[in-house]
């Protein structure tokens, strides 16, 4: 099977025409694309320079969606969530069609956090509290250990315990020390191969907590604004508050949580790193706002030429400029640019003038340069 059959098992589960369930054994058959992804420390994966972009949806189709979707978007990541136990079985035919990381998301059922650990999950996400006894929490360690398969400590904000709410409220220290006392319980059966994130919707509560966080442990931090809302103000919270983070050095994977298709998601914590100067991957593109000096139509010249090379993987900065006053400069500092006059623009490479172009001949020119030298 190829692309157009995945994602005619996606329409198929949607449809209600299978369920997930099924949808999960019939990626049995699935041949799926090779990202080229080198398996790398999953908790450090940022600090490595290899950003580990974790996703998923927590309704179904949610688990099909999420490994399929993860593909085609080029996702560094992929998160799996109300797993069945035939669901776990088959994380192991998913992990052997991908190199990115699986990361099994489970809540109450320890069984299936063994099965999904023996089946071949890179990480697995839990709340030990939730998982049941003392006993049940040391099998679910052992599993993990066993198999060499790292926890994540998942709480927010409407996970933290009545007592600590008592205690403190609802605050960043209320959430650390949920998160804190969860991984004690792993500590307590001799595991520490550990990964935190505690998460609020509330931008300034989660950046407090896991500045927080930081100096209380030295686990590595996953990071997000959970229930962050629909795409745009979804996109804006979770680019205030990763992006804050990252800026301090906080944060070793990431979860934009979006209200939306899960490939947004994706897309979005990709460019949130790029934002941060954590992925280089692609283009950097800078663009002028409009003012009374730009002679061109910019807005629409800035949006065809951000479309047309969404699909460049090298690592060139791009400037389209509107005028004679900044968009020299601008433009002479990029590897290729546009600085637009009046009905016309100038094409610059590198700091050199390669020529002047009609206004609307102005996007195909630099375009064309561009992808001539691959």
């Amino acid at each position: 099977m190829e692309q157009d059959r995945i994602l005619q098992i996606l329409q198929e589960v949607k449809a209600g025409a299978v369920t997930p369930e099924q949808a999960m054994l019939d990626l049995k058959m699935c041949p799926f694309e090779d990202l080229g992804y080198a398996k790398v420390d999953h908790h450090r994966a940022l600090r490595q320079g290899v950003p580990e972009v974790i996703f998923g949806s927590g309704k179904t189709p949610g688990q099909i969606v999420g490994i399929t979707r993860s593909m085609l978007a080029r996702g560094s990541g992929v998160l799996i969530t109300r797993l069945s136990p035939e669901a776990a079985e088959a994380v192991e035919t998913i992990k052997n069609r991908i190199h990115i990381p699986l990361v099994a998301d489970i809540h109450f059922d320890y069984r299936l956090a063994i099965a999904a650990a023996e089946h071949g999950a890179d990480k697995i996400r839990i709340n030990p509290g939730n998982i049941g006894s003392p006993e049940r929490v040391r099998m679910v360690a052992d599993a993990c250990r066993d198999h060499g398969v790292p926890i994540r400590v998942g709480v927010n904000s409407g996970s933290v315990e009545k007592g600590l709410l008592e205690k403190y409220g609802l605050c960043a220290k209320s959430l650390c020390e949920s998160a804190l006392g969860h991984v004690k319980l792993l500590e307590d059966c001799g595991f520490e191969d550990i990964c935190i994130s505690v998460k609020a919707s509330d931008v300034a509560m989660t950046v407090e907590a896991n500045r927080l966080l930081s100096t209380l442990c030295d686990y590595p931090l996953h990071i997000g604004v959970t229930e962050a809302g629909t795409k745009e103000r979804g996109i804006l919270k979770s680019a205030a508050g990763i992006g804050a983070l990252l800026l301090d050095g906080i944060g070793d994977t990431i979860r934009v949580s979006l209200t939306a298709d899960p490939v947004e998601e994706v897309r979005a914590g990709i460019a949130i790193l790029k934002a941060a100067g954590l992925r280089r991957e692609g283009v950097r593109f800078v663009s002028c706002p409009t003012c009374g000096r730009t002679q061109i139509d910019l807005i629409a010249l800035a949006q065809e030429v951000e479309q047309r090379l969404q699909g460049i993987e090298r690592e060139i900065t791009v400037a389209v400029m509107g005028c004679v006053v900044n968009g020299p400069g601008e433009a002479h500092e990029a590897d290729y640019g546009i600085a637009g006059g009046k009905d016309c623009g100038l094409l610059f490479r590198r700091g050199e003038i390669l020529g002047k172009y009609p206004a609307d001949k102005l996007a195909d020119a630099l375009v064309d340069l561009i992808l001539s030298e691959k």
